[in-house]
């Protein structure tokens, strides 16, 4: 039986910034996506039986709610009726933290079912079906570092330096939406060209707000920025420290509060599931 074997990445926002808010309530805003060489592995099983079926290391995601499910559902009921798949993911990626796991997840499952059902669908037609199932699946999808604008929908290219980090999860969970609608959030940062782009010159403008109001957060800022620049990925949980190579990070995972999970990753400007499609579809693995 052919089975596919892909990495599913974690992603990280380098900066996010709010310039607007729209009529309909969606936030403008600029960020810079760029993923890492650590995140979820998933196992791809095709079948000719019309059955959706998903396997997982944590059995609570085993459910027809799960983007996973939904994206093959979507491909097979559009352009696939009579296929199958049988779907394995092993899931470390932190949950509700920033990453975008469950995004990449259903990217990778966009991208692996493309391939297996042989649907030749464009990656603009992939990313069009990615966005009724997530705003930052087209990212995944795409595949490339980009600066997003808009709504989060308009990308640019980009090649940010690809340095080393230590992500932390403090033991909280951050509702988006309750960030999002908090009168406190600040909506009118100066637009930046995606040329203008500085580390030391852009900030999280959600990040004031979530510290306030999960001091996990606060406090494990404080600690990672005794170490390296340091900062919130999306709205949080999750933080990023930055380094100049794997061996700075590893050694600040010491400076971790008690309680506070963390990995240590290597910036990637190529998915690394569009490079496993690219170069070895069946043999594709994160660097060590």
């Amino acid at each position: 039986m052919t089975e596919l074997v892909l990495p599913s990445p974690a992603k990280i926002n380098l900066f996010l910034h709010i310039t607007g808010r729209r009529a309909d309530g969606y936030h403008e805003l600029q960020t810079l996506f760029q993923f890492l060489d650590y995140g979820d592995t998933m196992r791809f099983r095709p079948s000719d039986d019309g059955i959706v079926k998903l396997n997982c290391n944590i059995k609570a995601l085993e459910t027809d709610d799960n983007l996973v499910v939904r994206a093959a559902k979507l491909l097979q009921q559009q352009f696939a009726p009579n296929k199958g798949i049988e779907i394995d993911l092993e899931k470390i990626l932190p949950m509700g933290g920033g990453v975008g796991g469950g995004s990449s997840n259903c990217a990778t499952t966009i991208l692996a079912l493309n391939r297996l059902w042989q649907l030749n669908l464009s990656s603009e037609q992939m990313q069009q079906i990615g966005l009724t199932l997530g705003a930052d699946v087209p990212v995944f999808v795409n595949g490339q570092a980009v600066f997003a604008e808009g709504v989060g929908e308009i990308f640019t290219p980009c090649e940010p330096p690809q340095q080393w980090y230590l992500v932390a999860k403090p033991p909280c969970h951050i509702a988006t939406a309750k960030i999002f609608t908090d009168p406190a959030l600040p909506r009118n940062s100066v637009k930046i060209r995606p040329d203008d782009y500085r580390f030391e010159n852009t900030r999280n403008d959600c990040e004031a707000l979530v510290k306030k109001h999960h001091i996990e957060v606060a406090i494990t800022i404080r600690r990672l920025l005794e170490c390296a620049p340091t900062r919130l990925t999306g709205t949080g949980a999750c933080v990023f420290a930055c380094f100049d190579d794997k061996q700075s990070a590893v050694k600040a995972m010491s400076c971790l509060p008690d309680g506070v999970s963390g990995f240590v990753a290597q910036g990637q400007n190529v998915s690394p599931t569009v490079r496993a499609l690219q170069n070895s579809p069946l043999k594709p693995t994160f660097s060590d």
